[in-house]
């Protein structure tokens, strides 16, 4: 089986109308003007009121003052409506904790345009996705549903590409962390490596 995959890295996130759950509200938001100016991370996961799901929001949840503290908004994305993530709110502890917005895709418009729709499911696979100020995508991963995913991960690569973003001429290693070693390429040559 041949597959045609275009990458979707460098390009600016879709400009598309989604609900989203937030603060005990449920309201519209333009994805692309909402958080223009911002970096912001999609965590795209499969489905409300499921197993795996609730310990990776609740991770987030945990680290969301961590995001916030360097102008990042978290927008967790799933098929279910913005009243289903309300309801899922209301019962459950874990989710109770959630702090950022979460938007409703019903029918996997945002799903389908980043490549994360599974159609004979109607859910969306787990992935994240960070994207710039500017609306561009620097970083994303898809995973298997059955596989969860590190927060902690994800804020190391959020606060990397952050750093490159206003370090043009320096690039992140393996594991890099704020505070570590950075390469300039041309600068560093490979036998210092």
């Amino acid at each position: 089986m041949e597959h045609t995959h275009v990458p979707l890295i460098g390009s600016e996130i879709p400009a598309i109308d989604l609900e989203i759950f937030h603060e005990n509200n449920i309201k519209k938001i333009n994805l692309r003007e909402a958080y223009k100016g911002k970096w912001v991370v999609l965590f795209f996961y499969p489905a409300d009121f499921t197993f795996v799901c609730p310990t990776e929001l609740r991770e987030m949840a945990n680290l969301y003052p961590q995001f916030a503290e360097i102008n990042t908004e978290v927008v967790s994305v799933s098929t279910d409506t913005a009243f289903v993530h309300k309801a899922w709110f209301d019962n459950s502890k874990a989710i109770s904790e959630v702090q950022f917005p979460m938007a409703a895709d019903p029918t996997g418009v945002l799903c389908k345009a980043l490549g994360t729709y599974i159609a004979e499911e109607g859910l969306s696979y787990r992935a994240s996705f960070v994207i710039d100020p500017d609306g561009i995508i620097k970083a994303y991963e898809i995973h298997d549903n059955s596989i969860g995913r590190s927060a902690a991960e994800l804020l190391r690569k959020l606060q990397a590409a952050q750093y490159v973003k206003e370090h043009g001429a320096e690039v992140c290693p393996a594991n890099w962390k704020p505070g570590s070693d950075t390469l300039k390429p041309g600068v560093d040559l490979i036998g210092k490596i």
